[in-house]
């Protein structure tokens, strides 16, 4: 003979309850003797970990240490051996004083102005040129990959001294257009877009011309939303290698009232022997590439996966 227990709504909740009071964890690593090889081993979790915390030192610690060096007082050494990451003599006084050797600001907009106009025109003339390539059919258009591909062969050093002549040729020497006009688009760039826009089914494209759609209202409302991760991958690359730039910038700038940053900082190197300055105007280049990634790392990490069709 078996007994039956009655659930009621009061004895099922009191089991959740339980449940939830004895929720079990998984830990991180394969036990001995388990069979989900997905999983490290306890060695080799620990190895990871160590292996991270490596990286990370070497990756980090030199920006943790110029940092240091920007806040530290004169009075403060900091040859020492450990060093001291911590000031014991903070001051802000080295971010004044960087203003008494190079207009460093003045430098810094400069770049500003170049990155961001390179930023806008990446950005443009790769998604319009990407999406010709990647969902255009027109004869020639081997002929075009192939000659962007021919580009990226090629080392900038060797196409400096043409650049500069037509740089030249065109009056724009010792001005920031003409630190700023090679750089407006990039092959490399181009081809990311295309290879984003080729993922499009073309089959949705050909449905939205036979719709009557344009050329404009396809780009704006079916492949932007698809293509934008790998845009903000575009842009933020465009920007860091704009404001780095110092072979080009030094090439074609003469007059140091129109210095970039990256030039005006070798100029503070150079010229003055306090390595308290010199990271304080290292510091000074870092903000706006600092503000520009944390801006833009959602679309860097996310938008680059969500190009899957919406329905």
């Amino acid at each position: 003979m078996t007994t039956t227990v009655e659930e009621t709504p009061q004895s099922i909740e009191v089991a959740a309850r339980a449940v939830k009071t004895k929720k079990y964890k998984e830990p991180a690593y394969r036990r001995k003797g388990s069979s989900d090889f997905l999983k490290p081993t306890l060695g080799g979790l620990i190895f990871r970990y160590v292996l991270l915390a490596l990286v990370t030192v070497i990756v980090v610690g030199p920006l943790i240490f110029q940092l240091s060096t920007s806040l530290k007082g004169p009075a403060e050494d900091i040859y020492n051996f450990p060093p001291s990451l911590i000031p014991q003599d903070l001051t802000f006084q080295n971010y004044v004083r960087v203003t008494d050797f190079i207009p460093v600001y003045l430098y810094a907009w400069h770049s500003l102005l170049v990155a961001v106009g390179t930023v806008i025109t990446n950005a443009a003339f790769a998604t319009f040129g990407g999406y010709a390539l990647g969902c255009m059919d027109f004869k020639g258009k081997k002929i075009v990959m192939g000659i962007l591909l021919s580009t990226m062969l090629l080392p900038g050093e060797v196409t400096i001294t043409s650049q500069f002549l037509t740089i030249k040729a065109f009056g724009l020497a010792d001005t920031l257009w003409g630190v700023f006009l090679p750089g407006a688009v990039g092959a490399m760039n181009v081809l990311l877009i295309t290879t984003a826009c080729r993922a499009i089914p073309k089959d949705m494209l050909d449905a939205a011309t036979i719709d009557g759609a344009t050329t404009w209202q396809r780009i704006r409302h079916m492949v932007w939303p698809n293509i934008k991760g790998m845009v903000s991958v575009v842009a933020i690359f465009s920007f860091i290698g704009a404001w780095d730039d110092f072979l080009w910038p030094l090439i074609v700038l003469t007059d140091p009232a129109k210095y970039t940053l990256t030039v005006g900082m070798a100029f503070l190197s150079g010229n003055f022997a306090d390595p308290r300055l010199v990271a304080a105007g290292t510091m000074i280049a870092l903000i706006p590439i600092v503000i520009l990634f944390s801006v833009m790392q959602r679309h860097f990490f996310a938008g680059v996966e969500e190009g899957a069709i919406k329905g």
